[in-house]
């Protein structure tokens, strides 16, 4: 089993930055993935970024690519988003998940996740 706890979230204005941590205990070898997905009102969840954890490969959507920076301190078992030029449209319950498989197309994939922590809150104003 593994548990993961999300830590971070706020308020913020547009514009600013904010950093979320997922920490991650239990039985770190039962995942290869952490992810963070969000999911805004009335809006399905969408895979934001992963971190393939074996060797810090990084995937983004392509609505946060060059805006967030997602990474790991495997000493730590923490994965961090560093999110900057924040917008409205990021607001939004942010979700860590951490999960086992081997095709990078699939992370993404709320599916293939096992773990997933009970969300912090992000909300941008304008």
């Amino acid at each position: 089993q593994v548990q993961l706890e999300e830590s971070g979230g706020g308020s913020v204005q547009a514009g600013e930055s904010a950093r979320l941590s997922c920490e991650a205990s239990g039985d770190t070898s039962a995942y290869n993935w952490m992810t963070w997905f969000r999911q805004a009102p009335g809006k399905e969840r969408e895979g934001v970024a992963s971190i393939y954890t074996a060797d810090g490969s990084t995937y983004y959507a392509d609505s946060v690519k060059d805006r967030f920076t997602i990474s790991q301190d495997t000493a730590k078992n923490t994965m961090y988003l560093q999110m900057n030029s924040l917008k409205p449209e990021d607001t939004a319950m942010y979700d860590c998940a951490a999960g086992k498989f081997k095709w990078s197309g699939f992370w993404n994939s709320p599916k293939v996740y096992d773990y997933w922590g009970s969300g912090t809150r992000v909300t941008v104003s304008s």
